[in-house]
């Protein structure tokens, strides 16, 4: 294994697991022409959170940091969370405990900002309505990390509702070791020209019943995460470049695991175990998707080849008592960046020991 570490960064703790070992900001603007393979345990190098790098497409473009080095804003009730939120001055944000979403929030129109958890802080809604559902909207935002949180919906229910949070029109958005579960609509989408995004460590769920007969009309809508929002969304051509690493498709996701258009999806090291599917990864138009290396276990159509995708290449994966497809179909992008790639043999011990709100605060582990 090839260890890129920047020697100046303070080292405040060290753990026994699996690492990301990861490239600083020139690092990665200057090495793309190797991924780098990590076969067996190593060291997790744990870092303070400002000297944390993003890794894949979201260490592109400028790469993506966050609020940095700034003063935290500690916020432990809706009303503070709101405000810090919305303050454009705030660029990171401490959140401690569980905190009720009473009304959606709205962070819009920012640039360079942090939203983390303590040990195991949550953010709930209980609201299913179609305008009233959701935690969060991400919008024309550039340069955003979110990292170690919960968002706890109150169940699936197809009311054209809001899922936990959506990244709309952003560009650099960093989502690390946070968890998703329950959503109205879904857990977690991407849609409207973002670009830049990388999702790690991050593990979606469906923990409630759904909600039947909703004004939508599926009666079982555990739909986790949609990347573009429709077909005639024709802006997102060449933009919604994503990658999914070491992520955990849990129990209860019964699709959209997820359901791409138009974007350069990287899918690698992830770990899919939902009995419940009907299909995970779904490439419909002009997606184009790498899938690598991650463990498909107990599911149903790993891979779902729908009308106008571009390519879908699989390589490395391990399939476990699955049925449907698990073939690809053309030759998929190369990703521009270098990344830490686990053997697909380590993937479901470390992805089911780390993904989720598994850190204790203010740290990291170092990519």
């Amino acid at each position: 294994m090839k260890t890129i570490f920047k020697a100046s960064i303070s080292i405040v703790a060290l753990t026994t697991a699996f690492a990301f070992t990861g490239c600083t900001h020139e690092e990665n603007k200057n090495d793309f022409s190797e991924s780098i393979t990590e076969n067996s345990f190593e060291a997790k190098t744990i870092v303070p959170l400002y000297n944390c790098f993003a890794p894949g497409w979201a260490s592109q473009n400028g790469g993506t940091t966050g609020g940095g080095t700034a003063a935290e804003t500690t916020v432990s009730s809706y009303a503070q969370l709101k405000s810090a939120i919305e303050n454009t001055a705030v660029k990171v944000i401490k959140i401690t405990g569980t905190i009720t979403i009473t009304a959606r929030l709205n962070l819009q129109d920012q640039t360079g900002k942090t939203i983390y958890g303590t040990n195991r802080a949550k953010l709930v809604s209980t609201n299913q309505t179609k305008d009233g559902s959701g935690i969060i909207n991400i919008k024309r935002c550039n340069n955003i990390v979110v990292r170690n949180l919960i968002f706890e919906g109150p169940g699936a229910y197809d009311t054209d509702g809001w899922d936990n949070a959506i990244l709309d029109d952003c560009r650099n958005v960093w989502i690390d070791h946070c968890e998703f579960r329950d959503g109205v609509d879904g857990n977690f989408d991407i849609k409207n020209k973002s670009d830049f995004v990388t999702v790690s460590y991050t593990k979606f769920s469906y923990l409630k019943t759904p909600k039947a007969g909703g004004s939508g009309g599926t009666d079982d809508h555990r739909f986790s995460n949609l990347i573009g929002s429709s077909d005639g969304a024709t802006a997102d051509t060449g933009k919604l470049n994503v990658t999914f690493v070491r992520c955990w498709w849990a129990p209860g996701c019964k699709e959209r695991m997820p359901r791409v258009r138009f974007g350069k999806i990287h899918i690698l090291n992830s770990y899919f175990n939902s009995t419940v599917s009907n299909k995970c990864i779904a490439a419909g138009v002009q997606a184009n998707i790498l899938v690598e290396r991650n463990v498909f276990e107990n599911v149903k159509e790993p891979i779902n080849l729908m009308s106008g995708f571009t390519a879908v290449s699989q390589t490395g994966n391990s399939f476990v008592n699955v049925t449907g497809n698990t073939a690809g179909s053309g030759t998929a992008f190369t990703p521009p960046y270098s990344i830490v790639k686990l053997d697909v043999s380590n993937v479901k011990a470390d992805v089911t020991a780390n993904a989720g709100a598994t850190l204790s605060g203010n740290i990291c582990e170092s990519f």
